[in-house]
C-alpha cells in the first residue's frame, strides 16, 4: 500500500482513526503499508501543523498505529518526506532560490551545513521510527519533493559539491540513505521512493536515474519504490484517463540495472495487471494507494479470485487529493468508510424492515446494497433498462472509460446482498405504499434554459441535452456549440473532441495517450518529457459560460488543469461572459463583453446545440408520500441537483443506509 497523506497525520488527536485506516488494510490482506508523509524537519513540513517527527516525543503516539497494522498481519514502513519548495509556509528550503509555480513562497537557497543537519535529521527520523514500531521508513526522493529538487538541473543550480554535476546533484540523496543506513542497523527497511520520468523540462536524464539506483543501492536501500512526475508537470500521471499500468515499462527498465527489489505503481488498480506486471518480470512489488482507499479488502478479494467483487479505484481523485488540497480529511468516492472507519459502521440491523429504494443511480445503488448488507430487505427500482444513473452517462467520456466497474461493482453487490431489482419500472405512491420505509434516489435531469428558441426543431439546428448525446438517444453534428461550462459541459466537449469512444478500461490505447501528452522514452528525453501530438478534433466545438470568469476555473483543483490542457489541445473554442439571445436556423446568437466593456454581438454558426445548463431534482413522489404518511428519505441527486456531485451522494446514501 502506497503512501497517501490523508490528513490525519498531522494530529496526534487523529492517530486512533490513522490506525484503523491502516488496520483495516491489513486485514484485508495487504503485506506492507506506507504511511503518509512525516517530515524530519520543521522546514520541511507540507504546511503549518503538518506531520512531522523531529523528536522522540513526536514519534510517542505512533506506536499505537504500528501495533494496530502488526496485530492484524502486516508490516509498516513511515514514510519521510520533505516536501522543500513545495512546502506552503514561508520558511521553505530547497537546493536553489528557484519558485515552484504550484506555490507562492520562494524557497531558501539551503547552504552546506544545513545540509549536513538535514542529512542526520532524517536519519535520526528513521531511528525514531525504529523505536516506535515501524518496520522501517521510505525515503521520498520523487514527485518534485526536497530530494528530487537536488537531482535535477531545474531546480538545482548550484555549483559546489551538492550540485554542478549529476554526481553532485545526487549526492544528498545516497547520503541520506547512507546515514539512514548507519543509524538503523541492517534488519530494517528502507524503501527509497525515486522518481523514474520527472516529467518536466530540465529533468533528470535516463543515466542519472539509473546511477542513482544503483548507488542507493550500494548506500543500503532494501527496496526502490517507482515515483513518475513532479506535482508542477503538465502530464496527467494518476488521474482516471491515464491508461492502466502507463509507466510499468518504465519501471522494468530500471529493474534490469539493479539487484534490489523494485515496484511498480501508478494506475494499477485491478488484480489481472498487477498478477502480470509481476509475472512477467516488470517489478518484484507493485504499490497501491488509491485501490486501498476504493476497497480495503481488494488483496483479499484477489487471493480468493474474486475480482468481480472488488470496488475498483476510478481515479476521480475528487474526495482524496482534491480532499487533501483543501485540508479535509481523506476519504473516497466509491467508499465513504475510508478514513472514516471508526465513525461509519455498516453494522447489523437490529430490527429487519422491508424497504424500497426508487432509482438506481450512484445513490440509490449505495443505499440498496448497504441496506441489504445489513439484513434489510430490499427492493430496488430503476425507470430505465440498466443500473448506473449518472455514472452510465459518465462511462462514455474519453479518460472515464473507469466509471463502468463501479457499476460492475454494484451490479454484484446486488447479487451478493440479495437486493431485489426492478429495472424498466417506473412506480407511483400506490406501488410503495406497502413498505416500511421508503428511499428516494430518483436522481435530476438536465435543466432547459428559458432561451429563445431552445424548443428549436429544425433541419439546419438540433437543440439536445447531455443526456441524449452521451446515452446515444442524439448523435452531433460538425459544429457544436455547448452550452454550459461546468464538469458536465466540459466532459461533453471531451466526447465530442475525441474519436476513440466506448472502450473499456483495458482497452485504452497506451500509445496514443503518450503520444496526445507527449511522454516518451526517458532514453530520448530528459525526464521523459516529449512534444505534445494531440490528434485534431472530429468537430468544431464552442464551449459557452455565463460567468465572466476563464473557462474550466470552477473545477476540481487536481484534475481541472487536465481538462483545460486537453481542450486547449483539442481547439475547443472557449467563451466565457455569454449573454444568449436565442437560437434559430442560423444558430446560437449570443454578445459577449467587447474591449470597451460593451456586449458585441456574436453568431455561431452550428448544427447541434448541446444543453449542460445544469440539472433539477426528480422530487414528484415526495409530496405524495408525505401526504400519506409513508416514510421517506431522500437522497443524491433527488436531495440536491448538484453537478454530478457522486462524492455527496455515496456518502449521504451510505451514512443514512448505516443508521436506518
Amino acid at each position: 500500500m502506497g503512501s497517501m497523506h490523508t490528513g490525519m497525520e498531522d494530529s496526534t488527536k487523529e492517530f486512533e482513526d490513522l490506525a484503523e485506516f491502516y488496520a483495516e488494510r491489513a486485514r484485508g490482506g495487504v503485506g506492507l503499508i506506507v504511511t503518509g508523509g512525516f517530515s524530519p524537519t520543521w522546514a520541511g513540513s507540507l504546511y503549518p501543523g503538518a506531520g512531522v517527527v523531529a523528536t522522540r516525543w513526536q514519534t510517542r503516539r505512533h506506536r499505537g498505529i504500528t501495533e494496530a497494522v502488526h496485530r492484524d498481519g502486516a508490516a509498516i514502513l513511515l514514510q519521510l518526506l520533505h516536501a522543500g519548495r513545495y512546502a506552503y509556509h514561508p520558511l521553505q528550503v530547497s537546493a536553489s532560490r528557484v519558485k515552484a509555480p504550484i506555490n507562492p513562497f520562494k524557497p531558501w537557497s539551503l547552504p552546506d551545513r544545513s545540509i549536513r543537519h538535514t542529512i542526520d535529521a532524517f536519519a535520526r527520523s528513521a531511528g525514531f521510527a525504529a523505536e516506535a514500531g515501524y518496520d522501517g521508513v521510505e525515503i521520498m526522493g520523487s514527485e518534485g519533493y526536497f530530494i528530487n529538487q537536488f537531482l535535477a538541473r531545474r531546480t538545482n543550480r548550484r555549483t559546489d559539491s551538492w550540485g554542478g554535476s549529476a554526481a553532485g546533484r545526487r549526492r544528498l540523496a545516497v547520503e541520506i540513505v547512507r546515514r539512514t543506513r548507519e543509524v538503523v542497523g541492517d534488519d530494517f527497511i528502507i524503501q527509497y521512493r525515486m522518481s523514474l520520468l520527472d516529467l518536466v523540462p530540465d529533468g533528470q536524464e535516463w543515466s542519472e536515474v539509473l546511477d542513482l539506483a544503483t548507488a542507493v543501492q550500494d548506500a543500503g536501500a532494501t527496496i526502490i519504490n517507482t515515483g513518475i512526475g513532479w506535482h508542477e508537470a503538465r502530464v496527467p500521471t494518476i488521474v482516471t484517463s491515464v491508461p492502466r499500468g502507463a509507466f510499468v515499462d518504465v519501471t522494468a527498465a530500471l529493474k534490469e540495472h539493479v539487484e534490489i527489489p523494485v515496484a511498480a505503481s501508478n494506475r494499477i488498480n485491478m488484480p489481472a495487471l498487477a498478477e502480470e506486471i509481476v509475472a512477467e518480470g516488470k517489478a518484484d512489488l507493485v504499490s497501491m494507494a488509491r485501490p486501498l482507499l476504493a476497497d480495503p479488502a481488494w488483496v483479499d478479494k484477489a487471493a480468493r479470485g474474486r475480482a468481480d467483487d472488488i470496488n475498483t479505484c476510478i481515479a476521480c481523485n475528487q474526495a482524496c487529493l482534491d480532499n487533501t488540497f483543501s485540508r479535509q480529511r481523506v476519504t473516497c468516492l466509491v467508499n465513504p468508510r475510508a478514513g472514516h472507519e471508526r465513525d461509519l459502521v455498516v453494522a447489523p440491523a437490529v430490527r429487519v424492515r422491508r424497504i424500497v429504494v426508487v432509482g438506481a443511480g450512484p445513490a440509490g445503488l449505495a443505499t440498496a446494497t448497504t441496506l441489504a448488507e445489513r439484513g434489510h430487505e430490499v427492493d430496488l427500482f430503476e425507470a430505465n433498462p440498466h443500473i448506473g444513473g449518472q455514472f452510465a452517462l459518465a462511462k462514455e467520456i474519453p479518460g472515464k472509460e473507469e466509471f463502468a466497474e463501479t457499476i460492475r461493482y454494484f451490479t454484484r453487490r446486488i447479487e451478493e446482498t440479495g437486493v431485489r431489482l426492478h429495472t424498466s419500472t417506473r412506480v407511483d405512491a400506490d406501488r410503495l405504499s406497502g413498505f416500511d420505509e421508503v428511499v428516494l434516489a430518483t436522481g435530476v435531469s438536465p435543466r432547459v434554459p428559458q432561451i429563445p428558441g431552445v424548443d428549436h426543431v429544425g433541419d439546419s439546428v438540433q437543440v439536445i441535452t447531455y443526456a441524449q448525446l452521451l446515452s446515444g438517444e442524439k448523435r452531433a453534428g460538425e459544429r457544436v456549440a455547448v452550452l454550459g461550462a461546468g464538469g458536465i459541459g466540459v466532459d461533453v466537449s471531451e466526447y465530442l473532441t475525441h474519436t476513440r469512444l466506448g472502450r473499456r478500461p483495458e482497452e485504452v490505447d497506451l500509445a496514443h495517450w503518450m503520444k496526445e501528452w507527449g511522454v516518451t522514452d526517458p532514453r530520448e528525453a530528459p525526464g521523459g518529457l516529449g512534444r505534445p501530438d494531440p490528434e485534431p478534433s472530429p468537430r468544431t466545438v464552442h464551449l459557452l459560460q455565463r460567468k465572466p470568469t476563464a473557462v474550466g476555473r470552477g473545477l476540481a483543483k487536481t484534475t481541472g488543469w487536465v481538462h483545460r490542457a486537453s481542450l486547449s489541445a483539442k481547439g475547443v473554442d472557449k467563451i466565457a461572459g455569454v449573454t444568449y439571445e436565442r437560437i434559430d436556423e442560423d444558430g446560437v446568437h449570443i454578445t459577449v463583453p467587447g474591449e470597451d466593456g460593451a456586449r458585441v454581438p456574436r453568431t455561431l454558426s452550428v448544427d447541434t446545440v448541446v444543453l449542460c445548463t445544469g440539472q433539477e431534482s426528480q422530487r414528484e413522489l415526495v409530496e405524495e408520500l408525505a401526504t400519506r404518511g409513508i416514510t421517506t428519505h431522500v437522497v443524491g441527486g433527488a436531495d440536491v441537483a448538484a453537478e454530478l456531485d457522486a462524492k455527496r451522494a455515496i456518502d449521504q446514501a451510505t451514512r443514512l443506509a448505516a443508521r436506518l
